[in-house]
């Protein structure tokens, strides 16, 4: 969990470009096709197509953008089929990463990936290398400044969430997948705007990595995510929280 805390802290302090945000679209939206391809175009009977839409709009994807995604994944629209890719390996210092991807060619993307890997001093694994360390679980991040921690915990109660963590300047809500859309509900139900909310892959244990290493991290998965065909990262590592400060840029 720790490792997951420090690294959502990082992206959120990070700045997000307009060019950022178009690719954030992108990869949003090559989301909303798959779960729709998968499980249809109800958001109401598909709970992946619920909360890839949920994610789209917290970017602030337009709502014509959405539908038409929605459109191509069950085939009422053309466009190119995707394919879903996982990649498992290690970074500096042994930290576990999982890398999913969504492309159209997978002879172009497979070595591209795993050419980022090698570059940044990381390596690919087997199948199930590191994907057991991982589990499935709702992540609400929650400025500081937006409510406090009894009332988080109240709620969590209420809803069913597992956990309610302080980061000193945020607080983090853990919850399994099937309660997250409670979660989300209650706390719009209450006024709380979260910082980001995502069903992600959190680690049960983190690896600590500290100075060049965690630099050395940090350059590999931001390469990871530059990559266009890329849809999310997860790592298990945890730095200091000096380390996180310094590479947020603050």
């Amino acid at each position: 969990m720790s490792g997951h805390s420090h690294w959502a802290r990082i992206k959120r302090a990070k700045a997000v470009t307009d060019a950022r945000r178009g690719k954030a679209w992108s990869r949003l939206s090559r989301g909303v096709i798959i779960a729709a391809r998968t499980g249809g175009g109800d958001p109401d009977a598909n709970l992946s197509l619920r909360y890839a839409i949920d994610a789209a709009r917290d970017a602030n994807m337009p709502k014509d953008t959405i539908e038409r995604a929605i459109k191509k994944g069950t085939g009422d629209l053309g466009g190119a089929t995707y394919e879903e890719l996982l990649f498992e390996g290690y970074g500096p210092g042994g930290a576990a990463i999982l890398c999913s991807v969504l492309t159209d060619n997978r002879n172009r993307t497979s070595p591209e990936i795993k050419k980022i890997f090698e570059m940044n001093a990381g390596r690919i694994g087997a199948p199930n290398s590191v994907a057991w360390m991982f589990k499935k679980r709702g992540v609400i991040l929650i400025a500081a400044n937006k409510t406090d921690e009894d009332t988080l915990t109240n709620l969590a109660l209420e809803t069913g969430a597992d956990d309610v963590k302080s980061l000193g300047e945020a607080f983090e809500v853990t919850c399994d997948p099937a309660v997250f859309g409670a979660v989300r509900q209650a706390l719009e139900a209450a006024k709380i705007q979260p910082e980001s909310a995502e069903v992600s892959m959190v680690a049960g244990s983190a690896v600590t990595l500290k100075g060049e290493e965690a630099e050395r991290m940090m350059r590999l998965i931001e390469a990871l995510e530059e990559h266009e065909d890329t849809q999310d990262v997860h790592s298990n590592f945890e730095v200091s929280d000096e380390d996180a400060a310094r590479l947020a840029g603050g």
